[in-house]
């Protein structure tokens, strides 16, 4: 593996900023990563954001198939002549933003669930996130890495400062693990922060189910909206459509006390709620 400051110093290259490119720049930490990632030789691998191939090269060394994601068209380009000189043959490169692409169709021809890899950009994270949890029927699991602060929120308990919408959204249909941590100093630039590899495994089931999975993360989006107001308050001035009255009988009616807030609910608890206004009255 070539550093990535000589490969991008000879490309004339510069890292973005705004595409939060921080590349990893240790081999033994990119091949542990794929190693925990107990990629076998039948999987297919979305990779999301493969940048330079530190993690795309000895992925595909291990899988059936590779298909890399990269925004940047000039690094994307530069990936292809890493493939060829690696002579990697089964990695498809797709040329834009995961966020602008069909995960369903990108699993097309996977020969079970596809496995995600990715070193994910700060901005973006949330969103990328969102995605595969509604695309977990084409997903088996995730592993990917972000900056630690992410990180800590996903696996936040309820009542803590970190939980909010994306932890209560993979608590509802996923088990969350670390699998490692990389310290700031592995990559190129070098953040400022260390980031962490956590799995995401998703469940074929929900634990309890919601009667509209949609309506549950809308349910969500408008508890925390408004975190710092009651639970009563936070959906009545939403975009669920619903007043006071109906917002405090629901949560009566789920068993939950209209003056909680939102970091206080378990999963659990969004789905009996999601559950019970989507049945009250009107």
């Amino acid at each position: 593996m070539t550093s990535p400051r000589t490969l991008l110093s000879a490309w004339n290259l510069h890292p973005k900023k705004q595409l939060g490119q921080n590349f990893l720049a240790e081999p033994s930490s990119a091949q542990m990563i794929v190693d925990r990632a107990a990629l076998g030789p039948e999987d297919t691998v979305l990779e999301i954001g493969s940048g330079l191939g530190a993690l795309t090269i000895p992925a595909a060394m291990q899988v059936a198939r590779v298909t890399a994601v990269e925004t940047d068209r000039k690094i994307a380009e530069l990936l292809k002549t890493e493939l060829l000189a690696a002579g990697r043959d089964n990695v498809t490169i797709v040329r834009d933003s995961i966020l602008n692409l069909d995960i369903g169709n990108l699993a097309q021809g996977a020969s079970g669930k596809i496995v995600v890899l990715g070193n994910l950009p700060y901005n973006i994270s949330s969103q990328i996130l969102v995605k595969l949890i509604k695309a977990r029927a084409v997903v088996d699991r995730a592993i990917v890495m972000f900056q630690k602060e992410l990180a800590e929120r996903l696996v936040a308990k309820a009542g803590s400062k970190a939980y909010g919408r994306i932890t209560v959204m993979l608590a509802y249909c996923s088990e969350i693990k670390s699998l490692a941590t990389i310290k700031a100093r592995m990559f190129f630039p070098r953040p400022k922060v260390d980031s962490e590899v956590i799995e995401i495994k998703f469940r074929e089931n929900a634990g309890e189910l919601a009667d509209g999975e949609d309506y549950l993360f809308q349910v969500v989006k408008a508890a925390f909206g408004k975190r710092r107001k009651t639970l009563k308050n936070a959906l009545s001035q939403s975009q669920l459509g619903i007043d006071g009255q109906r917002a405090e009988k629901a949560l009566t009616a789920a068993g939950i006390d209209p003056v909680r807030r939102a970091e206080t609910l378990t999963a659990e608890e969004f789905v009996r709620l999601s559950n019970t206004i989507g049945t009250s009255p009107k």
